[in-house]
């Protein structure tokens, strides 16, 4: 199979192909050498697409493979046993996994006990970001938690700035306040194209929603 070749390259010649790719590489050489700095980041994942917790724990999964300690709180839908939680059970020496939601707001139908569980939820995920034994923090799922008024923003936001200067935190969930968007280091928005539930019926299936 032959890829095709985009406008910038097609009709060069191998001699000029090549020289052309020299000069993206010499580019991307000196862009790298210019990055020397290195800091601990605040990331969020937010946006109505798929996909925000899967990219949040490609990152835990580097972080272990590292030998790093990781520490993940689940807001909102921890009445879930994800898969997720089996597999990196292996990882139990540099792993903390705690599931403090009680389920979707549609299922718990009591706001108050919502806010007192993302609340507690918040409250033990602060005591691991102040940890500096943990390099990474996963938030998963708060930013539905400050969407919907459970937690506190600028609470949130004072708490984050207590983080060791080398560790991270990353925060999932759709609908991330503007606030915290503005205090990130690195956003990203899933985006939705097509999703199988809403345009085909497709059920939630294991290995790929849970």
């Amino acid at each position: 199979m032959t890829s095709t070749p985009d406008r910038e390259t097609a009709g060069l010649t191998p001699e000029q192909y090549q020289r052309k790719m020299q000069r993206r590489k010499d580019v991307q050489a000196e862009r790298l050498a210019a990055r020397s700095r290195e800091k601990g980041l605040i990331i969020v994942h937010t946006g109505n697409g798929k996909g925000k917790t899967t990219a949040a724990l490609g990152m835990v999964m580097r972080s272990l493979g590292h030998g790093y300690r990781v520490a993940i709180i689940q807001f909102i839908k921890g009445a879930w046993e994800p898969a997720e939680k089996e597999a990196l059970s292996r990882w139990e020496d540099q792993l903390v996994f705690r599931a403090l939601g009680e389920g979707f707001t549609w299922e718990t139908q009591d706001r108050e006990r919502d806010i007192q569980k993302a609340t507690q939820a918040w409250e033990t995920g602060l005591e691991y970001i102040c940890n500096p034994d943990f390099h990474l923090v996963l938030l998963d799922e708060i930013n539905i938690a400050l969407k919907l008024g459970y937690l506190d923003v600028e609470t949130v936001l004072k708490g984050l700035e207590q983080k060791p200067e080398d560790s991270h935190v990353i925060l999932t969930g759709r609908g991330a306040p503007p606030t915290l968007i503005d205090a990130a280091d690195l956003v990203t928005e899933m985006t939705l194209i097509k999703h199988p539930f809403r345009e085909q019926g497709v059920k939630a299936q294991p290995g790929i929603e849970f």
